[in-house]
């Protein structure tokens, strides 16, 4: 039974020897291993505190990034209107250009056959006039004394006209 109640002096010296411990583990590893702790849970609330901040930055720069693709989205609609716009634009003056163009060689195409018409109509009449000119002359040279030979003398000269 002495082993299931220890004596008076076991006690006490077990009691100093806790107590010795005791002021030894409270006066040097206590303060160590709260700071350890502190530091540890101030350390973790601050990197809590981090991705609190970034989860809030990403929410930020996503929402922006979309703000920012929808604006890519506009621009690109609007340089896409522009383009085709401008193509049509370009047609559409080209076409006119084109016209222009062709009413401009008929125009100058119809002034050179009419130029070249009143030149052949005044070289046939100069060569008419200068036939009449001819023939009078002709004519007037040969006196002739009756008129059924001037007549005959006429005619021959119109049916020699004809045949040129």
């Amino acid at each position: 039974m002495n082993l299931l109640t220890p004596g008076f002096g076991l006690l006490i010296w077990t009691l100093l020897a806790f107590l010795a411990v005791f002021f030894l583990l409270a006066k040097f590893a206590w303060p160590a291993i709260i700071n350890g702790l502190r530091e540890r849970e101030q350390s973790i609330t601050s990197s809590l505190e981090t991705a609190k901040r970034v989860q809030a930055e990403m929410t930020q720069l996503k929402s922006e990034n979309e703000a920012l693709l929808a604006q890519a989205r506009e621009e690109r609609a609007q340089l896409l209107k522009e383009a085709r716009e401008t193509k049509d634009r370009i047609i559409a003056e080209a076409k006119e250009q084109a016209k222009t163009e062709a009413n401009k060689i008929m125009v100058e195409t119809q002034a050179a056959i009419q130029a070249q018409q009143m030149a052949a109509l005044t070289e046939v009449k100069n060569q008419v006039g200068k036939l009449v000119i001819e023939v009078s002359e002709k004519v007037l040279r040969k006196e002739l004394e009756n008129k059924a030979a001037q007549e005959a003398h006429i005619k021959g000269l119109v049916d020699g006209v004809k045949m040129n």
